[in-house]
């Protein structure tokens, strides 16, 4: 079971509301945000938002044999990866679905003691809900291999750098590593030490750019997260604007704005960056994702691992039955947004062909509203004119396909 974020009195504190992320019998509180969400939103665009991350897990692959392991278990051919350098993959069950979505980070010996140990490790960042099922179900294939799989989700926690100025801002704080964090390339990582006021705390930083802009997970030590949530982030007071001005983040120059799920969620949909767990899941077959996150999660040139005839069938003779895409929905501005499970309609007195998994207003289209959904594969050609219907009892909008999943980032 997943623990609450260590920060959770700091929200409540901060007047932050919270929202269960997950089932609610097993979810964790993340915050929905700390101030309007036009001040959070800018941060992520035109400097820095901190970002409470309780939703990822960490579970640590170690031993001579993990290698050769995983690149039997996931998708991913992660024959040659070094030291510091990160990919995607997904682990699946026999019959081919999405047990996990993997962030795959390769450590080299003593990078980071208190999260993987003194030994080279294989860090696999996956979804909190996902982190017991894939350490039980990934260990159930150890049989004589030199390989331990280990959840660090309890004793690890991860917080979230997004915008231009995130490595800067990581960079200003550390007592070591700081050139490092200055000049962390995408699908990278590094370790840093934090210098806080209970001295300094060392961190690995993984950057993963979710929204558009560069993003950096810092994952510490349960102990030390706070301390370093608190060192590199800020509440500044809220300024008074006329109404109608431009909303601009107000975070001190050395410090991130604290955001919440909301402006993150927003960003992340307009980046075109689906979740596991909310826009695709344990039912879900690879194909299912889209091209471009199938691409980025699946080698279709290293041998055989698990699942992988339903994926190698499924690439050479046909098609899923659905397929994650995106939709750019001509909404009345004062009309209801969609939300998760709206119905998506071929026309509009039509029956669903698919159901919105994300929805959001996008500031950088103009108000436009996007979605992400999974609809059958008849319909999720790029341009293909659909229906959506944001409530039972609300007249259908139109939308389109769009060319890929990203509705927008930056050059």
């Amino acid at each position: 079971m997943a623990r609450n974020t260590p920060m959770l009195d700091l929200h409540a504190a901060a007047g932050a509301p919270c929202l269960v992320y997950g089932p609610e019998d097993a979810g964790v509180q993340v915050a929905v945000g700390f101030a309007p969400f036009a001040l959070e939103y800018a941060a992520i665009r035109t400097g820095a938002g901190a970002l409470d991350a309780p939703h990822r897990g960490l579970v640590a692959v170690r031993g001579a044999d993990r290698h050769a392991f995983l690149q039997r278990m996931i998708t991913q051919d992660v024959r040659g990866m070094e030291a510091w350098s990160i990919r995607r993959g997904f682990w699946l069950n026999r019959k081919g679905r999405i047990d996990a979505d993997l962030e795959i980070i390769e450590l080299p010996a003593g990078a980071s003691p208190a999260l993987a140990g003194d030994a080279a490790c294989t860090l696999l960042v996956v979804d909190v809900h996902a982190a017991a099922r894939t350490v039980e179900t990934l260990g159930a294939f150890v049989i004589a291999d030199d390989v331990e799989i280990e959840d660090l989700t309890e004793r690890t926690h991860a917080v979230q750098l997004h915008g231009p100025a995130a490595c800067a801002v990581l960079a200003a704080h550390c007592t070591s590593g700081a050139d490092a964090a200055l000049d962390l390339a995408r699908d990278r990582a590094c370790v840093a030490d934090i210098a806080t006021p209970g001295g300094p705390r060392r961190v690995l930083v993984a950057r993963a750019d979710t929204t558009g802009e560069i993003g950096l997970s810092i994952i510490a030590a349960a102990g030390d997260v706070r301390a370093v949530y608190e060192t590199i982030s800020e509440l500044p007071p809220v300024p008074d604007q006329p109404e109608g001005a431009l909303a601009r983040p107000a975070p001190g120059p050395r410090r991130a704005r604290r955001i919440g799920w909301h402006a993150f969620n927003v960003a992340r949909l307009e980046a075109g960056t689906p979740l596991y767990n909310v826009d695709f899941g344990p039912s879900s077959l690879p194909h299912e994702t889209g091209p471009e996150t199938l691409r980025d999660r699946v080698s279709f040139k290293k041998g055989c691992y698990l699942g992988q005839e339903v994926v190698a069938r499924m690439e050479s003779l046909g098609h899923p039955k659905q397929q994650l895409v995106a939709l750019r929905v001509d909404a009345p501005s004062d009309g209801p947004q969609p939300v998760t499970g709206s119905h998506v309609l071929a026309d509009p007195t039509g029956q669903a062909i698919g159901a919105v998994t994300s929805s959001a207003v996008s500031p950088m289209l103009s108000g436009a509203v996007i979605c992400l959904a999974m609809v059958k594969h008849a319909h999720a050609a790029a341009e293909t004119s659909l229906w959506v219907r944001p409530t039972p009892d609300a007249h259908p909008q139109p939308a389109r396909v769009q060319p890929r999943l990203a509705f927008w980032r930056r050059a």
